[in-house]
């Protein structure tokens, strides 16, 4: 069993948000290693190509691989306090490139040497020691997140708001301890520690520490702890309803992302332009080009020109993803 010991002030610091470093880890974690999520299936064709991308695939090694545990924590932040999805991920991505080198070091070294059964490869240590590996890894995320999630996001985030309005109304009916405690069942709350069941015993002092609780949806059901950066204690949970009937009907997220790239598709049985996508849908044609470069890159749609313009159409398996939805 593993003990968390808290402080008073610990408890009195204790907030609620959703991460969306940590949603984008969890994807690309199941993309790289081609791996189904228990609830919402494949990643699909858009995680895989984004791998494709040398600072994604950068992101991805960093991450633990056949029957690993760790991940640093630096590739997940602790969540700040913006209320708006894109400004929590900016702050996320800002906070992954000022980590300070003896930090990154300790944890892509040590605690990988530590923690892995394989050893660094030499190319990532290199990257490591140059001190170029935090803008790369911030430049991974960022992109690994515009190419899967950014469009979807709204659809996850309402999922971690629920959690979060549900636990918020606990707190304030029964306190703080009890939400502690009935987090997850192998979460117990002690009155002064957070025990969780592990399969090897040790004791944390955690007090003093900003303890941030944050439901997960493509994590879950896993309940991870974040303790390795001074002051911060970032608690991972299963987002309630999760797994749920209603909640299979979200599975369009692991073919598709989003409702502007289904929409470029189903209007792609018949090739069409940029230009006449953007009148077609009411977006601007700057993000129709985005969306179409993306699904390029899965091979979801493909392009050959005509004259002056683009013409894109949607592939074969990209109707199949549609029809799956």
């Amino acid at each position: 069993m593993l003990v968390l010991r808290l402080d008073a002030d610990t408890v009195s610091r204790t907030r609620l948000s959703p991460s969306p470093a940590a949603e984008s880890v969890a994807w690309l974690k199941l993309a790289a290693g081609s791996r189904r999520h228990p609830v919402f299936g494949d990643p699909g064709p858009l995680a895989r190509a984004s791998l494709a991308h040398p600072d994604v695939a950068l992101l991805a090694e960093l991450l633990p691989q056949n029957g690993d545990t760790y991940t640093p924590d630096l590739l997940t932040p602790q969540p700040g306090t913006d209320a708006q999805g894109h400004g929590l991920l900016d702050e996320q991505v800002a906070r992954i490139e000022a980590t300070a080198q003896d930090e990154l070091e300790t944890q892509v070294f040590t605690h990988t040497r530590t923690h892995w059964s394989r050893p660094l490869r030499a190319v990532t240590r290199r990257i490591a020691e140059s001190g170029r590996m935090q803008r790369r890894l911030a430049n991974g995320l960022a992109r690994f997140w515009r190419d899967t999630l950014a469009d979807g996001w709204p659809r996850l985030r309402s999922i971690m708001d629920q959690d979060i309005a549900h636990r918020a109304t606990a707190i304030a009916t029964y306190g703080v301890g009890r939400v502690l405690g009935a987090l997850h069942p192998d979460i117990e709350w002690t009155g002064d520690a957070v025990t969780l069941a592990k399969s090897w015993d040790g004791e944390i002092d955690v007090t003093g520490r900003d303890l941030v609780l944050v439901p997960g949806v493509l994590n879950w059901p896993h309940v991870v702890i974040q303790v390795d950066v001074p002051g911060q204690f970032v608690l991972y949970y299963p987002a309630q309803r999760v797994g749920a009937g209603r909640d299979r009907g979200f599975g369009g997220i692991a073919q598709v992302v989003g409702n502007a790239r289904a929409a470029l598709l189903a209007d792609l049985e018949t090739a069409r332009s940029t230009a006449e996508l953007a009148t077609r849908t009411g977006y601007s044609p700057g993000t129709v080009s985005y969306h179409l470069g993306a699904l390029h890159r899965a091979r979801l749609v493909t392009k050959v020109r005509d004259g002056r313009y683009v013409l894109y159409q949607r592939t074969a398996q990209a109707a199949r993803l549609l029809e799956e939805r």
